[in-house]
């Protein structure tokens, strides 16, 4: 099973869900990360932050959805509603869930501040991935409870 996490620039947040998503997944499942702009780089405090957390880094760029490596099954959009930020909308026929999460590179303030927005962006990612993981995986296909379930995990912060 293939997870796409896709926001705008593709530096932090859906970098942030790829890494952690594929540190906790078994084999069988997924995720890439992509955005509909990309910056083209990575967030230097995401790499921190994930090297912090003992998770690889190794691979992960920021890259447009026109670069996918594979068809996704599930596109989880993890753009926030801060400051009239615009989620993409990805087109193919896959099963869609919104995860919306406030841009840390967006964050202002002290060192700790910024740093603690990062810090809060992966928490919520992480919990949110847990529970996807919990899920029984037999119960993907199109199954309106499934659909409903990643969109309460959507709603754990």
């Amino acid at each position: 099973m293939n997870i796409l996490f896709l926001c705008t620039g593709n530096s932090c947040r859906s970098i942030l869900a790829e890494a952690t998503f594929n540190a906790l997944a078994p084999a069988g499942m997924r995720a890439m990360s992509a955005g509909s702009d990309p910056t083209g780089e990575v967030h230097p405090r995401s790499i921190a932050l994930l090297k912090q957390k003992v998770i690889s880094t190794e691979g992960y760029y920021s890259k447009s959805w026109n670069d996918l490596p594979s068809v996704p099954d599930i596109v989880i959009t993890v753009c926030g509603n801060a400051a009239g930020e615009t989620c993409p909308a990805y087109l193919g026929k896959v099963i869609r869930a919104h995860w919306g999460v406030d841009d840390p590179a967006k964050a202002t303030g002290t060192e700790a501040e910024i740093n603690a927005s990062f810090e809060q962006a992966y928490a919520t990612l992480r919990k949110r991935i847990e529970a996807f993981l919990a899920l029984d995986p037999t119960k993907v296909e199109n199954n309106d409870e499934f659909i409903n379930q990643l969109a309460r995990i959507g709603e754990l912060q």
